[in-house]
């Protein structure tokens, strides 16, 4: 089984409320995420406990570069965020590197599964 971790502090409740849908992960994820597979949406810091929120299908999985964001990839990811710019500002912060819009990055659409 496969996992979709987000820190808890950061989505927890947007997960939980269903108004996140979508997320960017640095770099190209294909080949470790495809559509219709069934994941854990799980929050928790990295490499420490996490918790189960539900499970989700993965509906989409596309690679591009970070300038060809839509702004419905952006809204979904987070609704405060309203630009590419808010976008690489978070992703340089979780991973530490200097990211810039030509970076590719890998967008995964989910829809939760109720049990």
């Amino acid at each position: 089984m496969f996992a979709l971790n987000f820190y808890s502090e950061l989505y927890d409740d947007l997960l939980r409320g269903g108004r996140k849908s979508v997320t960017i992960r640095l770099g190209d994820k294909s080949d470790k995420y495809q559509a219709g597979m069934i994941v854990w949406v799980v929050v928790g810091p990295r490499f420490g406990r996490r918790q189960k929120l539900y499970s989700a299908i993965i509906d989409r999985v596309e690679v591009k570069p970070l300038k060809e964001l839509s702004p419905r990839d952006i809204e979904r990811e987070n609704p405060e965020f309203r630009s590419e710019d808010d976008v690489i500002a978070f992703l340089s912060r979780v991973y530490g590197e200097f990211i810039t819009p030509n970076n590719l990055c890998t967008v995964i659409y989910f829809s939760r599964v109720d049990e």
